[in-house]
């Protein structure tokens, strides 16, 4: 998780999205990096009493104050103070992280990384990170997922990132828009009817036949071409390395599948984690969301306490899959390696990510925290069995091959499906714009 997250990407995932309020981001992007440029410049991180002041940069929503995580880490550890910093929108957040590792300066102790970018740290910038492994982190291995521990181990042994966590997919939906245009509402009803793509743009166009005014399908053709090639294993890049999203064939699946989402008017139109797409939570203007287990906690946030029993949770079409997902890493040029080390150790044993989970809805990668919350279900979500539904989908999803620009090629055919929906681009068009970003992003 990681929302922006992509959470991701959020958080992307992260944690994971398209924004284009340019002057408002670079002053959001300027505003940050001074914060972090003084947290960093040593004036201020280590009080007359020796009480250390660790500094923890992110993006989207984490979870970690919110769940009260900070706080009980320093009540544990009586010498340290936790200041956070957070940029909304992944993509800024990572322009602006390459940024200060450029220059050296302004980087705070602890960083995080959206599973998109982590092959560019292992592969392009390992020589800016620690090595985790110099404060014990190999005797953590086993209490990971192996395809999330791996994707921040380096060729030659080097752990450059503790997992936070993983984005299996399901749907969520509003019971009551559901309702209101004559669908049923059952979570596994909803499962059996869109078990494949073709039958959920089929109840879509039910939908929008019978819909409330002011009320679409999903939100954005771009969240649903994110979810459905989360579903693969190969996706931009073969296991060799070599790009292959022009010859892809799942690439074109989903690209297909949401140009002809454009094309029946299923869309809200909605770029996400802008303004008018977290007011469209609670206003209503979309009846479902492809739905990586860290979006529950965004959709609390934004649907607010009027929002609780009115969504719901299904299987998602077309099988399981991965959306977004983090990781927690020290710089080489962060102030207090060791505790911010100590820091994110705890912050990803299986306790705290159980207890994310539980709270916030951010799926664990530690192998005994996906025990721990295997019965657990959401009230807010009609009681929902959370804790099966991403489970089963965390066991079901493919280990994807990811790719040094594997976000920067996600981020430009998302772009391009932007300009479907919202500009009424051609299909044909805005793929040839795409594959031209990719090529200058690529070289």
């Amino acid at each position: 998780m990681t929302i922006a997250r992509s959470a991701t990407g959020r958080r992307t995932t992260g944690r994971r999205a398209t924004v284009r309020r340019a002057a408002v981001r670079l002053g959001a992007v300027a505003l940050t990096g001074a914060l972090l440029a003084a947290c960093g410049s040593g004036a201020s991180d280590e009080a007359s009493d020796g009480t250390v002041t660790l500094t923890v940069d992110l993006f989207g929503s984490f979870g970690y104050k919110e769940a009260g995580l900070y706080a009980e880490y320093e009540k544990l550890h009586p010498g340290i103070k936790i200041k956070q910093t957070d940029t909304e929108d992944e993509q800024d957040y990572w322009k602006s992280l390459q940024t200060r590792l450029a220059g050296g300066g302004g980087l705070a102790d602890v960083q995080a990384i959206e599973v998109g970018r982590i092959a560019s740290v292992t592969q392009q910038q390992a020589d800016r990170f620690e090595d985790l492994t110099k404060y014990g982190a190999e005797k953590l291995k086993g209490e990971f997922a192996e395809a999330k521990w791996s994707a921040a181990t380096t060729k030659d042994g080097r752990v450059l990132g503790l997992g936070t966590d993983v984005g299996p997919e399901a749907m969520c939906y509003r019971t009551d828009l559901l309702k209101q245009a004559g669908l049923p509402t059952d979570r596994a009803e909803l499962a059996r009817k869109w078990s494949t793509w073709d039958g959920y743009l089929e109840l879509g166009k039910q939908y929008k036949a019978k819909a409330p005014a002011k009320s679409a399908w999903l939100d954005s053709v771009g969240s649903l071409y994110t979810i459905m090639i989360g579903q693969e294993e190969e996706r931009y890049y073969d296991a060799s390395g070599k790009l292959i999203h022009e010859s892809n064939p799942a690439v074109k699946t989903a690209w297909d599948t949401a140009t002809e989402a454009a094309a029946a008017g299923l869309s809200a139109k909605l770029d996400q984690w802008s303004p008018q797409w977290n007011q469209a939570f609670a206003a209503g203007s979309f009846a479902t969301i492809p739905c990586p287990a860290w979006m529950l906690g965004y959709i609390k946030g934004q649907a607010g306490e009027a929002g609780k029993g009115k969504w719901d949770i299904a299987k998602l079409p077309g099988g399981a899959g991965n959306w977004g997902g983090s990781y927690l890493s020290v710089p080489r040029a962060a102030k207090h390696k060791k505790e911010a080390y100590d820091l994110i150790q705890w912050l990803t044993a299986p306790e705290q990510q159980a207890r994310l989970f539980e709270k916030q809805g951010n799926f664990p990668s530690s192998t005994g925290a996906i025990a721990k919350v295997a019965g657990a279900t959401d009230p807010y979500f009609s009681g929902a069995p959370i804790g099966k539904i991403f489970g089963d989908a965390a066991k079901a999803a493919p280990v994807q091959v990811l790719g040094v620009h594997d976000k920067n090629v996600a981020d430009q055919i998302t772009n391009a499906l932007s300009e479907v929906e919202r500009k009424g681009t051609s299909p044909d068009k805005a793929w040839s714009n795409a594959k031209k970003g990719v090529e200058n992003i690529t070289g």
